[in-house]
């Protein structure tokens, strides 16, 4: 009878084949192979298993991370998939950004403005880690993000450092790192609260105009306008840019929009039309009996007007606007007039059906209508049943 060449020694609460044959152990003793499940090797001092085979000619070992016999053989498929795998080249940052600008340049789902904030990212990044485009991506380690991503985060705001962050992890994958190599995944985003808006009275909204007309600047009335426009329409600054006095619909009293914050890749349309409110109808009357305009010639002569408006904002007393908060301006006073908040938002081009002017605007919408619930009357002394 055949003796059994093999035997079994429990280790923990696993099995792990030992055996007698000198055949299946190296010449110095100290790795044994497995005939019956090939590229699996055994060290025999320690007991750990690994993972062997030829990887461009060479024999390689990986180590499996066990030293049970079962577990070895379920991982073994996984390495070896993995160990002949063709590796990535890693290049330099440099490399990995130059390819990031020459995909968003040519990508033609993205709108001219998405373009130009992901290229402002890839600026400040550099701004702010001088020496990274001469770097290899695979020799950055993790406490070399995190030093850049403190300094980051104390220059920017939130949402530009999370977008920043974003481009970084793009761009050290272009250069040929796979997620688990990337350290850009080992930073965590920042939060964003929202700001409480901040905006101007009806009278210091008044007085910021007569602030900025009486300066003695050459383009006061102008800039004064421009302020009067921003507000009066919702639009964004790149949308004011592009509207032009055949925008203007006088019979239907309406003003078109050219949309520029839209995704290319969405069916929804081009520009939407804006109804006039009485003060910018007064407005845009005024500058027409004025200009005697072309249907060609800009509605707004002047493009900006910040420097102007943080000046009047300091004399007024009031907090500091830009143009984008002349935007705000104008939906918070459409929320008060008791305009419903999918109106407004269709007015402002936003194409969630309201969710976002909800989530700004929302306490507006509280407030208006606890006003409007104290005028609701069941007649004096009537008395409410329990």
């Amino acid at each position: 009878m055949k003796a059994d060449l093999t035997d079994t020694t429990t280790e923990g609460a696993q099995s792990i084949p030992t055996t007698n044959r000198s055949d299946n152990l190296s010449t110095d003793g100290k790795w044994r192979s497995f005939p019956k499940v090939p590229n699996l090797l055994q060290y025999v001092v320690a007991g750990t298993y690994y993972a062997r085979c030829k990887v461009k000619g060479k024999p390689v070992r990986v180590a499996l991370d066990t030293d049970v016999f079962t577990t070895a053989k379920l991982r073994l498929p996984d390495k070896l998939k993995d160990m002949r795998k063709p590796k990535a080249i890693v290049g330099t940052f440099a490399e990995g950004r130059l390819q990031f600008e020459r995909q968003t340049n040519s990508d033609h789902t993205l709108a001219e403005l998405s373009k130009v904030y992901r290229l402002r990212c890839v600026a400040c990044i550099l701004k702010s880690w001088p020496a990274l485009d001469s770097l290899k991506v695979d020799k950055i380690i993790e406490q070399d993000v995190r030093d850049w991503a403190a300094r980051y985060a104390e220059r920017y705001a939130p949402q530009f450092f999370n977008n920043s962050l974003n481009v970084l992890r793009q761009i050290f994958t272009l250069a040929g790192l796979g997620r688990d190599a990337n350290q850009g995944y080992k930073i965590k985003r920042l939060g964003i609260r929202s700001k409480p808006l901040e905006l101007p009275t009806s009278q210091q909204f008044d007085r910021l105009l007569t602030v900025i007309e009486t300066s003695g600047a050459a383009q006061a009335k102008d800039c004064a306008d421009l302020v009067r426009f921003l507000s009066f329409t919702g639009c964004r600054v790149a949308e004011m840019k592009q509207g032009l006095w055949q925008d203007v619909n006088w019979q239907e009293s309406e003003i078109k929009v050219h949309s520029v914050k839209r995704r290319l890749t969405s069916g929804t349309a081009l520009a939407r039309r804006v109804p006039m409110i009485p003060a910018l109808r007064q407005l845009l009357e005024r500058l027409r009996e004025q200009r005697q305009p072309q249907p060609s010639d800009r509605i707004c002569k002047v493009s900006e007007c910040q420097g102007a408006l943080t000046r009047a904002c300091r004399i007024v007393g009031c907090a500091r606007l830009t143009h984008h908060s002349l935007r705000h301006l104008f939906a918070t006073r459409c929320v008060e007039s008791g305009m419903d908040i999918p109106t407004v938002a269709n007015w402002l081009g936003h194409s969630d059906g309201g969710m976002l002017a909800l989530k700004i605007y929302g306490h507006l919408r509280r407030e208006h209508s606890q006003a409007m619930a104290q005028r609701v009357s069941f007649g004096m002394g009537q008395a409410v049943s329990t």
